[in-house]
Parts: C-alpha cells; sequence; structure tokens
C-alpha cells in the first residue's frame, strides 16, 4: 500500500511565480471543474440547442456539484486536509459518496430518457469513478489527471479531431501542475492520464 504523501502547498503569497502558475492551472482544472464544464459541452452538442445544455446542467449536479458540496463539508468538519484531499486514505469516503451521487445521476438521466450522449458520459465517469476508487484504496493516483485525461479523450470523440489541440493541454498543464506541487509523482500523473481512458472507452461505446 502506498506511503506516498505530498506536502501541503506553500501559501500563494510566497509561492515563486512557476508555484503560482501550478496553483492557478490546479484549481481552475480541479476535476469537478472539469467534469462540469464537459458535461455541458457534451449536453449543449447532443441536441444542438439549449435543451441539450440543460440536461447536461442536470447531469453536473449529480457528477461535480454534489461531489463538490461533500469535499467542502469535509473540510469543514475537519475531516479533510483541503479540497484537493492531498491524504490518500481520505479520499475513500467523499469518492464512495460521489459514487452514490453519480449512480443516482444515471438512474434519473435514463428515467427521463436523456439524450443518449449525456447518458453514455455520465455512465463513463461512473466507469472512471469506480477504477479510481479501486485503484486508490492502495495507491495515490492522480484524479485531477485521470479526469483531465478522460476529459480530453473525450472531447475528441465528441467533436472530432479538430479539438485536439485544445483538449490535449489539459491533461499537460494539469500534469505539470501537480508535478511542481510535489502533489503527485510522475507516475502517479501518467497513471491517471491513462485511466482517463476507461471513461473515453465506455462513452465511445455507449454513444
Amino acid at each position: 500500500m502506498s506511503v506516498f504523501l505530498p506536502p501541503e502547498p506553500p501559501a500563494f503569497a510566497t509561492s515563486s511565480p512557476r508555484e503560482r502558475v501550478a496553483r492557478v492551472l490546479t484549481e481552475s482544472l480541479a476535476p469537478a471543474h472539469l467534469v462540469i464544464a464537459l458535461l455541458l459541452l457534451v449536453g449543449a452538442h447532443s441536441t444542438e440547442g439549449w435543451s441539450g445544455a440543460g440536461w447536461g446542467l442536470l447531469a453536473a449536479l449529480f457528477c461535480g456539484v454534489v461531489p463538490l458540496g461533500v469535499i467542502a463539508l469535509g473540510v469543514r468538519r475537519g475531516a479533510l486536509t483541503d479540497k484537493h484531499i492531498r491524504v490518500r486514505r481520505q479520499r475513500v469516503v467523499p469518492m464512495a459518496a460521489s459514487l452514490l451521487s453519480v449512480v443516482a445521476g444515471v438512474a434519473l438521466l435514463y428515467a427521463l430518457d436523456a439524450p443518449a450522449e449525456v447518458a453514455a458520459l455520465v455512465v463513463a465517469m461512473l466507469a472512471g469513478l469506480v477504477s479510481a476508487l479501486a485503484v486508490t484504496v492502495w495507491w495515490q493516483i492522480s484524479l485531477h489527471n485521470a479526469v483531465a485525461g478522460g476529459t480530453a479523450m473525450i472531447l475528441v470523440l465528441a467533436f472530432g479531431p479538430a479539438a485536439l489541440p485544445v483538449a490535449a493541454a489539459a491533461p499537460v498543464a494539469v500534469g505539470w501542475s501537480r508535478l511542481v506541487l510535489k502533489a503527485h509523482t510522475a507516475a502517479q500523473v501518467l497513471a491517471g492520464t491513462a485511466l482517463g481512458g476507461v471513461c473515453a472507452v465506455v462513452f465511445a461505446l455507449l454513444r
């Protein structure tokens, strides 16, 4: 079982310029933020109108907003060190709670006959979360890069090769930021990016 423990990140005011850029990237491209943005984009694309974006917003509630709330509550109660949960053993409970929320989202979307792409994406996220949770029990894989890698691959599947340059920038930027902040090792970053492929495969099969 992994004993890796990332250091507490330096305060923004005392960080080097390189660390400040890394902090901004880590915060802005956090997993829940990417999940919400991806659901809105794919939702809008699924019907080419506002109704699709509405489906994406509904899915984002279960896949992004609720998990953010679970983590915020854990930090407020002192059960979690920070919103990025740098201590691996603290990740299991909020990830399990997020899993239940995503399951509820899948059930609701299918019950309401949501667009196929939106439903497929949420099932893909569920598969990715299950995989990440299984790994997290014994090793501190980069969840940031798992989501960034999955996001990049799904964007290309949904919008075509033209999306590749922008999509590929996300996992590269996130991986760089996590290494600069010493939040993960290179192996953890690469493994996280690869794990994102689970989501992409499931999405490709179900859409």
